[in-house]
């Protein structure tokens, strides 16, 4: 470990040059299904549900027998563990169309191993996990995947990769960890030009740490799992923990306008960088000094958070680091009804002192996270039955009303107590159970297994995704309710089977309103067209989300799936700023993803 050092006061600071990250064998990601390939959700002999792998403490090599029944209950229709959808991944990829011209520049530029033309490379590179995106890579088809994959390891290589597309008239389209949920990686279906998918996944270093100034320059490709670990050897943490974490990227978050689940603590994403460096057609945005805080009038760094891989390629960001927190505990409050929690999430809120993160889920929500626990053996199932005796009897909670608050709470000692007395001291005063620490941290565990079971359900012919916005607190019960009640009228209108599950839980708090993240899912065997039918309904619920005040989303950003809505919550003239902004930066449109474009919605979606 190299370091420059220099006293404190005296014009120069003390940095850190990490070494590469280290990135273990058996971190090994599916192409074809959300996670690790370690890791998935099966049905073994027996008929119930097993959790493979040893990734996840508390549910890898668990079985979990109430959770298929229970969700059959939920949606009234019976999932049999027999009848699964064959998946035929890989289903046939485009065939690329090369360019000569791009090849040979390529070749002066790259070494071999950073041009990849594989076809399941280039599929993979072709889509995030929608549900349109995952079905059709499993039993449709994409139509129109990247023709190339490179794999820069510098500025300087992704600086000449833009101007050798401008040359070759080629489409350069960003690639971070592949989990967008907009559609944000579909390639352009009438795209003549080759597309070249920039993987930055080599540039993942931490290039140095500056421990007096708590700031940091990090590569765009840095994946948040590897990040955190690797910063907290040092003594530190970004405290940017979105639920993609395992697998997005800091270009990525960058791209999106990110949020994470510890925003209370520790910021958004704007919040966090100082300063992005940035290839653009018209050479590299950067600075020569990075400040706390400076007015310099237009700022481009501005134009770039939230961008979605319009107008540049992120690679690298200097950003704000914190202490690692001496102190971290989990916790748990049970409420006797949803207006319950929320009426303390917003007194919480007003006080200024919420924990890193405290989340408030729907009383499906809770259910479905006591079905994700094996089953209880020895002495617990006496524990389980005191506890269910306790909560349904004595204290009065209904099963089928009762909703449930995870928490997180870091800092010194002294920090987690005043927070934790805060938050117990609310919670009592609105009729909460204080429920303890295993059930809240079981709670955060689900954040990681619900996309690995979305993909389970989907070979159950079930199609389901998740959806957020954020709205103000007066409007936030009305816009929970309101939603639900549309996706239920929206799936009887098409005659669906069953019952739709749709569910929601509130994730992040402001002083002036909150994030809600929706769940929906239906059983779609006998459905003509099962992606259509999800789109519509998805399509129906964010009209009801606008309708009610809340945002066109908080963090999973627009994409190609919401574009059709920019008309109705921008102004022409706001419209109009942002195509003249992508005309002036990019006028040959090199990166030509289509994001945030509402012309691109007139491009069929995969089938």
């Amino acid at each position: 470990m190299k370091s420059h050092k220099g006293p404190l006061g005296a014009g120069e600071s003390q940095r850190i040059f990490p070494p590469p990250p280290a990135i273990p064998a058996q971190d090994a990601e599916s192409l074809d299904l959300w996670g690790f390939k370690d890791t998935r959700f099966s049905i073994n002999d027996r008929g119930n549900i097993r959790v493979t792998g040893n990734r996840y403490d508390g549910l890898s090599g668990e079985e979990l027998p109430d959770l298929l029944p229970w969700f059959s209950a939920v949606i009234e229709t019976p999932l049999s563990p027999q009848d699964v959808v064959a998946s035929a991944y890989p289903t046939p990829v485009p065939t690329p169309r090369l360019s000569a011209a791009f090849e040979a520049g390529a070749a002066e530029l790259l070494k071999p191993d950073q041009l990849e033309t594989n076809p399941e490379i280039r599929l993979r590179h072709g889509h995030g996990h929608t549900v349109d995106e995952m079905h059709a890579v499993k039993h449709g088809q994409l139509a129109r995947v990247p023709d190339y994959v490179v794999y820069p390891e510098d500025d300087t290589q992704v600086a000449a990769l833009v101007a050798l597309a401008l040359r070759c008239d080629a489409v350069l389209i960003p690639y971070g960890g592949g989990t967008n949920v907009t559609d944000a990686l579909r390639c352009p279906a009438g795209e003549a030009r080759s597309i070249v998918s920039v993987d930055m996944s080599r540039m993942n270093r931490i290039l140095w740490i500056d421990p007096v100034d708590r700031m940091a320059c990090i590569q765009a490709g840095a994946v948040g799992r590897i990040l955190a670990s690797q910063l907290a050897s040092y003594g530190f943490t970004l405290g940017h923990e979105p639920d993609s974490m395992e697998f997005s990227t800091l270009g990525g978050w960058i791209a999106t306008n990110a949020s994470g689940m510890k925003k209370n603590r520790y910021g958004n994403i704007e919040d966090i960088v100082l300063d992005i460096h940035v290839a653009t057609c018209s050479g590299a945005l950067e600075r020569t000094s990075v400040a706390p805080r400076e007015s310099v009038g237009m700022d481009p760094k501005q134009w770039i958070i939230g961008s979605e891989g319009n107008l540049g390629i992120v690679t690298s960001a200097v950003v704000k680091l914190f202490p690692l927190p001496p102190v971290q505990r989990y916790g748990s409050i049970l409420f006797k009804e949803f207006e319950q929690g929320l009426a303390f999430m917003y007194d919480l809120a007003q006080t200024g002192r919420a924990p890193a993160s405290v989340r408030l889920m729907d009383n499906l929500q809770f259910q479905f996270g006591q079905v994700l626990k094996p089953a209880a053996t020895g002495w617990k199932v006496l524990k389980k039955r005191f506890e269910k005796w306790l909560v349904t009897g004595p204290l009065g909670f209904d099963p089928g009303r009762m909703v449930a608050c995870t928490l997180v709470f870091e800092g010194t000692p002294e920090d987690v107590a005043a927070q934790e007395k805060t938050v117990y001291t609310l919670a009592k005063r609105h009729g909460g159970f204080k429920a303890g620490e295993e059930n809240g941290r079981r709670g955060y565990l689900l954040t990681y297994g619900i996309a690995y079971i979305r993909d389970f359900v989907m070979q159950h012919h079930v199609m389901a995704e998740s959806f957020e916005t954020s709205v103000p607190w007066s409007q936030a019960k009305a816009l929970c309710d309101n939603v639900k009640r549309r996706v239920y009228e929206a799936h009887a209108e098409r005659n669906l089977p069953g019952k739709p599950f749709v569910s929601c839980r509130v994730t992040q708090v402001y002083e002036t309103g909150v994030c809600v993240y929706f769940y929906f899912a239906f059983h779609a065997k006998g459905v003509a067209d099962p992606v259509k039918m999800y789109a519509e309904v998805e399509h129906a619920a964010r009209e009801e989300i606008l309708r009610c005040g809340g945002s066109l989303s908080h963090h999973h950003g627009v994409g190609k799936i919401r574009q059709s809505f920019i008309p109705s919550i921008m102004s022409p003239a706001a419209q109009q700023w942002r195509r003249l902004a992508k005309t002036a930066f990019d006028p040959s449109n090199v990166f030509g993803c289509g994001n945030l474009n509402p012309a691109a919605t007139e491009e069929a979606p995969p089938t």
